[in-house]
């Protein structure tokens, strides 16, 4: 049994792998929020903690006792970072052993600013380290939710399926022009649950780099298997130097209404963000290494051809 702390609980990922966890039966769970709140359907076993991310000494007596925190504070949401130092801050003095912070996407930032809050940790950490372990930390990488490319379906209980460049409900697709090798690391949401609830279990020490990879294809092969399934793709190819320009030139943008953005934002962040993946995929951002599928081999993996193949049957 494990005793488990886990921030910013209210996110699609985090509801994922919070019942995920509880499901094992195994451990003991602390969600820690700015308002305190009974998690639908509380089980014994796990407690709401209202915390206030301003104040050190009062997060340091909500984590005594806690042996793993699992972050999932948005950059969005915490500027400068300032909550999530003080939570390592907090962790520290605590004596907690483990710390995964928000990451659970890329492996790198380059061409997301969305993440540069990201990257700000990533430094904090290393310098936390610098002379000594202080705190053993994982940056969990992923890569991207296949469960995405089901658009508009949901293929889980909390992850929304938001529209991107890939888009299998309309069959079409913005590519950048010479990108077709780039590679994109697909994992499903419950695969990826399984893994980080293994992770927790694991009494070896964590990787610093926790990879963790389900499916990997080329962007030329996700769209052959789109055509696969759902038939010929409309396909619009941009250019590098447009892009980092800031145009985007394609007839169609999309729609990302991820939770993390504000409605009223979407529209006028598509074209950024478009770029920015785009860009960020090409240079292979989001193609992740396999740290924990080394360390935990009898965890399986679901290919992404299978799980869209069901997702997608029946569908119009």
């Amino acid at each position: 049994m494990v005793n488990i702390a886990i921030v910013g609980a209210s996110g699609n990922v985090a509801q994922e792998l919070f019942e995920g966890l509880v499901a094992t039966k195994k451990h003991n769970i602390v969600l820690l929020s700015r308002k305190a709140t009974t998690p639908e359907n509380a089980v014994s076993g796990v407690r709401s903690v209202k915390a206030n991310y301003e104040d050190v000494d009062q997060l340091v007596e909500a984590l005594r006792g806690v042996h793993t925190l699992l972050c999932f504070i948005t950059p969005q949401s915490d500027p400068g970072n300032a909550a999530q130092k003080n939570l390592i801050d907090a962790a520290v003095r605590a004596g907690v052993k483990r710390y995964a912070p928000s990451e659970w996407a890329s492996s790198s930032f380059e061409h997301m600013p969305w993440y540069a809050g990201k990257a700000g940790i990533r430094d904090y950490l290393r310098q936390l380290n610098e002379k000594e372990k202080v705190l053993e930390y994982c940056l969990f990488h992923a890569g991207m939710f296949v469960n995405y490319f089901a658009s508009p379906y949901k293929t889980s209980k909390h992850i929304h399926p938001f529209q991107n460049q890939y888009d299998f409900n309309n069959r079409r697709a913005i590519l950048l022009e010479g990108s077709d090798d780039a590679r994109i690391s697909l994992i499903t949401v419950d695969d990826f649950c399984h893994f980080v609830s293994r992770a927790v279990e694991y009494e070896g020490e964590w990787p610093v780099v926790g990879g963790i990879r389900g499916d990997e294809l080329t962007v030329g092969q996700l769209i052959t298997l789109g055509e696969k399934i759902r038939g010929p793709f409309v396909i619009e190819r941009l250019e590098a130097t447009d892009l980092k320009a800031g145009v985007v030139k394609s007839t169609w943008l999309p729609t990302v209404d991820h939770p993390a953005i504000p409605p009223e934002q979407v529209k006028a962040l598509a074209a950024g963000m478009t770029a920015g993946m785009l860009l960020a995929i090409s240079a292979g951002a989001m193609s992740v290494s396999t740290e924990w599928n080394e360390l935990l081999p009898d965890c399986s993996v679901t290919r992404a051809e299978d799980f869209l193949t069901e997702a997608w049957r029946g569908k119009p």
